[in-house]
């Protein structure tokens, strides 16, 4: 009887596989997380509490799902997390538009296709390329489709830092980009979060015309025109 050898894979080459992988399907950036979120449990959880998230019910739906991946999908190890920029090179006369009132002006993340689709077959490619490399895994894509904490997995994968709006920002492409996660069951190295650069800057906070950021890393959802 012929007993099959396990296959020894090499988890740090194929993180850089990975990353190289991402990039040539087109995604910018490609990191990888672990999926330690009590922190920010704790904070989704006085948001909760607080009824910052107004109408929003299913943010409270599932329980603290969305914040313990491996209760969301059992086996979860990892997240690899992906970045796509969607900021076009050229916005013409786009501030004239906004400020005519008989014109209309369609968001940028609008343009295209629909961003779910592509972000979805994209990751759908990456997870069989693994497949490929180290034979059966676990695995489960996400794009807004279930209650994933994409912006805090993002920042713990090195995509960027969370700014004092809450959203995450990255040097190089603002927060003009989608993201995407691939939950897996391989032990991947992760990737150290970057530092924040917000500094001393308030403008996020200034700027807001409902004053729905009501303190640095603090928005009460309920003030937002929308969300």
């Amino acid at each position: 009887m012929q007993i099959e050898t396990p296959q020894i894979v090499d988890y740090t080459a194929l993180a850089t596989k990975i990353k190289e992988w991402g990039r040539e399907l087109g995604f910018q950036a490609v990191g990888i997380a672990d999926i330690n979120l009590h922190d920010a449990e704790e904070r989704l959880l006085d948001w909760l509490a607080r009824d910052f998230h107004g109408e929003m019910d299913y943010m409270a739906k599932h329980g603290v799902k969305r914040s313990r991946p491996a209760e969301l999908i059992p086996g979860t190890l990892r997240v690899i997390s992906v970045r796509m920029d969607y900021y076009p090179p050229t916005v013409k006369d786009g501030w004239k538009v906004i400020e005519d009132g008989s014109r209309a002006f369609i968001s940028r993340y609008a343009l295209g296709r629909d961003y779910h689709k592509v972000l979805r077959k994209r990751l759908e490619k990456l997870a069989q390329k693994i497949r490929i490399e180290v034979g059966g895994f676990s695995y489960r894509v996400f794009t807004d489709s279930a209650p994933v904490m994409e912006v805090e997995l993002a920042y713990k994968a090195r995509l960027g830092w969370r700014g004092k709006h809450t959203l995450l920002l990255s040097r190089d492409h603002g927060s003009w980009f989608f993201l995407g996660e691939l939950y897996t069951d391989l032990p991947l190295p992760i990737d150290e979060p970057e530092s924040e650069h917000c500094g001393t800057c308030m403008a996020c906070i200034q700027v807001c015309p409902t004053q729905a950021i009501i303190a640095p890393y603090k928005l009460d959802a309920r003030r937002c025109i929308s969300i």
